[in-house]
């Protein structure tokens, strides 16, 4: 059979291989999906999982679960070798193979893009993974204990403002449920005001979220601006060193939460293959989404979502490539499994085509905008519509029932506020109270050998012994006895008229 490998398992490719387990006919196609991760990670609802209103598990899909017909490997793929058909895989186990195929679909996604800005590799976090958006969660819910013990001053204002670099959509997005999720909380503690909690986010470009109209943006500032956030616009982030936010208009201040949103870039595997990169470091691919090099197509070779430069043929993509977000990324893996199979048939391939119907974003409990053309909608009935579409956009009945039951229960008991950071040291309890073996004791010192035999006892002319003589003390004088046991010493006095009766050897 031919043989299928998918490198990785995000939207594109964990949508293709669902889609060839439903479309290849028993025997047609062998698939294998490489991906380190048991899991596909619906980002979209990264935010909510940050602000407490999903619960982390919820917002991913297990891999083996959905995918029942397809091999799966836990690892990474490497190297790619097109000319050879060889992949080189490592897998969590440790194990390195080259992997041979008849057909490679490169869907390895995106990672954070982030520039050379002191501090901001030791200090930030991004929100790409299930992974940062809980520890975003955690870390806010820890900073409000530390907090609510602490008299007012510097530190535990550090320690109560948030900070989020980048104005796109997944920066306002947690911006907003943060500043919604932080509201919340203060209820639950006294001894902070809602005055006390800082939220700044940073933007070089002049505006928000470019996917909607500037009315709608300027809409979406004001709104924050009630909630008692603040935008920085035209603003770059100078520095980050130990938490000091420096802003290049002079201002600064100090962050325990720095969230990095400023955009993404194709996953730097590509690096290691021998496939066609463009100058932004994408995998080139046609509209129908085979590869293709200076020479043509590329046979045997596909790629899709985040990690290639596919053409936007309805012209509304940036530098006419399609956007990299979820809502491409799930069309072209469905596109990308009815090509591979059309191709094994012999049969024609097509192009990808989806224009944009709108753009939709939640800003916190009950908020959100949805822009579709010049029609907009805010607050509430926007807010519905974004959970309505990712609720369906969610992979899987078992998931949509999930996460839709998990808003329903936050509707009527509120949302679940209890950090879970000790889980990041699971076993610090247990080896704080773990009972270990004493320390053996140190060994007794050697005996110096004896040099030469002498007498036991000089009063006992004949007797020798080789061990050492053992003393005691009787009636005041000391005495000495060659007996390892030492018996009854012999004293050195005079013996008395009744002791000299005595038989001989007492």
């Amino acid at each position: 059979m031919p043989k299928i490998l998918i490198v990785g398992g995000g939207y594109a490719g964990f949508y293709t291989a669902w889609k060839l387990e439903k479309w290849l006919r028993a025997g047609e196609a062998d698939v294998t999906v490489v991906d380190p991760l048991p899991y596909m990670t619906y980002q979209p609802f990264l935010p909510e999982v940050a602000a407490g209103s999903i619960e982390p598990r919820h917002a991913v899909v297990g891999i083996r679960r959905h995918l029942k017909k397809t091999r799966i490997i836990a690892g990474k793929v490497t190297g790619i070798s097109h000319a050879s058909k060889t992949a080189t895989i490592a897998s969590n186990a440790g194990d390195t193979w080259e992997e041979e195929y008849d057909q490679i679909v490169v869907t390895a996604g995106s990672v954070s893009r982030t520039f050379p800005i002191p501090g901001v590799a030791d200090e930030a976090i991004g929100l790409k993974t299930i992974e940062e958006a809980t520890a975003i969660r955690d870390r806010i819910l820890v900073n409000f204990d530390k907090a609510a013990q602490m008299a007012p001053g510097p530190e535990r204002d550090r320690l109560l403002t948030v900070v989020v670099v980048g104005g796109g959509f997944a920066g306002i997005e947690v911006f907003a449920e943060l500043r919604s999720f932080v509201s919340a909380l203060i209820s639950s503690y006294p001894e902070i005001s809602f005055d006390d909690t800082h939220f700044h986010l940073i933007e070089a470009m002049g505006r928000i979220m470019p996917e909607v109209s500037l009315k709608t943006s300027l809409w979406v500032i004001d709104n924050l601006a009630k909630r008692g956030a603040q935008i920085h616009l035209d603003t770059q982030l100078k520095s980050a060193v130990a938490g000091v936010v420096e802003l290049s208009t002079g201002e600064s201040f100090e962050s325990d939460l720095i969230i990095w949103t400023a955009g993404v870039m194709a996953s730097p595997m590509l690096k290691g293959t021998d496939l066609p990169i463009e100058e932004r470091g994408r995998l080139r691919v046609r509209a129908d989404l085979r590869v293709e090099g200076d020479d043509g197509i590329v046979e045997g070779a596909w790629g899709a979502g985040d990690v290639s430069a596919v053409p936007d043929l309805t012209g509304g993509g940036v530098g006419g490539f399609c956007v990299p977000n979820a809502q491409h990324a799930v069309r072209q893996g469905k596109l990308l499994a009815k090509n591979i199979v059309a191709s094994l048939r012999g049969e024609g391939v097509k192009e990808y085509f989806h224009k944009n119907m709108g753009a939709v974003a939640g800003l916190g409990l009950g908020v959100g905008v949805f822009q579709s053309g010049k029609l907009a909608i805010k607050g509430l009935p926007a807010w519905f519509a974004h959970r309505g579409y990712h609720g369906l956009a969610m992979p899987s009945w078992e998931r949509k029932l999930r996460v839709i039951w998990g808003w329903v229960n936050n509707f009527f008991l509120g949302r679940d506020n209890v950090s879970l950071e000790a889980r990041v040291h699971p076993r610090a309890v247990f080896e704080e109270f773990a009972s270990r073996p004493r320390p053996a004791a140190p060994a007794a010192a050697p005996v110096p050998p004896v040099a030469a035999e002498k007498p036991a006892n000089p009063e006992l002319p004949g007797s020798y012994s080789s061990e050492p003589a053992a003393t005691a003390e009787v009636n005041g004088v000391a005495a000495t006895d060659s007996s390892p046991e030492a018996p009854k010493a012999k004293a050195t006095k005079p013996r008395t008229k009744a002791a000299a009766k005595a038989p001989a050897g007492e």
